[in-house]
């Protein structure tokens, strides 16, 4: 009954998060949102701030032997043909990021109201990350060059400032792309890593009509570099599910002038760290050697994105018993490999995580039309489900089976990639 008691309430927060969506780094007023919510459910709330709006909050303040982190993204989509985008900024909630605030809060309420955190083994933390899309990078790269960050990733970010060094295991949620019939659940869906690759031709301008004899064509090099990505694709394993984008970012160009400068831009992404390191040695070549045919240059340079994601399938176990043991929802996903990314997998290489799908959506995940439309299970049955998964795990969780690594060695891990 707690649940449904407080549906409506909850169910409110979503909306009104969805439509003033911020891009990632820039959630103001989504984090005061949650916070009001936070300080009206519990009026001696300590809220620990971190990066520029990122903040948790710890339920009881007893040290236990495990640590448990309940995730959940603030940020939005740059969309801004969506139906409910923000006109001035382009930011539009087509991730379902802002199901994932509601669910944590509609947990949060249980476990504090109920007492129930005071039965579980284990301490347990509310974690809101920003910035868990890959985009807005000019705006990033601003703040990196003020130093208030390192990381483009919001996770990464926090990983950084020790967010999660107290932390031993960690709990994220994630609208599942596609539409269901059955109310469904989803684990193990692990996800790809990527890198962003940018590649600069140069060539020679000269006159298009006088003198094209003379020229260097940039533009040339950089479709030649695309028809040998293309024919290489049969190079490339099938089993790493290698997903590549080539796109123009940058050009001299017009229609007089042959064109001496095109910088090419693609992410790269695969299912494992040292077949991303492969695919991206085969991506030079190719830049290298389109350039060379066409007497002309490229500079290229490797920006990090997201670490690949596997689940850890010890962890799912406790979310498999409890599907089992509900009667709510009717369908479960599992061992589904998505080309999708996020930071969830950078966080993953410290600490053991899992992200549990949830359907009630219709559209297309990051597509115009993505809302959801079974706010019933979203925000009511799903959390209860979520609640009874901690149950399962209190008193059974094997540390022996956990690991942990530090921010120190994911560090030497990304520099490695990247060189």
């Amino acid at each position: 009954m707690h649940f449904k008691k407080h549906y409506e309430e909850i169910k409110k927060i979503a909306e009104q998060i969805y439509y003033h969506p911020e891009l990632g780094y820039k959630e103001h007023q989504t984090k005061q949102t949650i916070i009001d919510y936070l300080k009206k459910v519990n009026q001696t709330i300590q809220i620990d701030e971190f990066s520029t709006t990122g903040f948790r909050v710890t339920l009881g303040n007893e040290k236990k032997d495990l640590h448990l982190a309940f995730i959940a993204e603030l940020d939005a989509v740059y969309a801004p043909t969506h139906m409910h985008a923000n006109e001035e900024t382009g930011a539009a909630h087509n991730c379902g990021h802002y199901t994932q605030v509601a669910i944590a809060l509609s947990l949060y309420h249980y476990l504090f109201k109920t007492e129930a955190y005071r039965d579980l083994d284990y301490q347990i933390t509310f974690v809101f990350v920003p910035a868990e899309e890959y985009l807005d990078l000019a705006y990033r790269e601003g703040l990196m060059k003020e130093k208030t960050i390192e990381h483009y990733g919001g996770k990464p970010e926090a990983m950084r400032l020790g967010v999660f060094d107290d932390i031993d295991l960690a709990i994220c949620v994630h609208a599942m792309g596609g539409e269901f019939d059955k109310r469904s659940t989803e684990i193990n869906a692990d996800l790809a890593g990527f890198l962003y690759k940018k590649y600069t031709f140069k060539g020679k301008a000269t006159h298009a009509g006088f003198d094209p004899f003379s020229s260097k064509n940039a533009y040339n090099m950089s479709t030649l570099f695309n028809v040998a990505v293309g024919l290489s694709r049969q190079q490339l394993k099938d089993s790493e599910q290698v997903r590549i984008n080539p796109i123009v970012m940058e050009s001299d160009m017009s229609t007089n002038v042959v064109p001496n400068r095109i910088m090419v831009g693609t992410d790269l992404r695969t299912k494992s760290v040292d077949y991303m390191k492969e695919a991206a040695m085969k991506l030079d070549a190719a830049a290298k050697g389109s350039a060379y045919a066409l007497q002309g240059e490229v500079e290229g340079t490797t920006q990090m994105g997201y670490l690949p994601f596997v689940q850890d399938r010890y962890l799912s176990e406790f979310v498999l018993e409890a599907f089992e043991e509900n009667e709510e929802i009717e369908a479960i996903k599992n061992n589904n490999f998505i080309s999708a990314a996020g930071d969830i997998g950078d966080l993953s290489y410290m600490i053991p995580c899992i992200q549990i799908g949830y359907s009630g959506f219709t559209g297309t995940i990051h597509g115009d039309d993505f809302i959801d439309i079974d706010p019933e299970y979203i925000y009511e049955i799903f959390p209860r489900f979520l609640a009874h998964v901690l149950k399962k795990m209190n008193g059974r969780i094997d540390k022996a089976k956990l690991y942990k690594r530090s921010y120190e060695s994911y560090i030497e891990l990304i520099e490695g990639i990247v060189k």
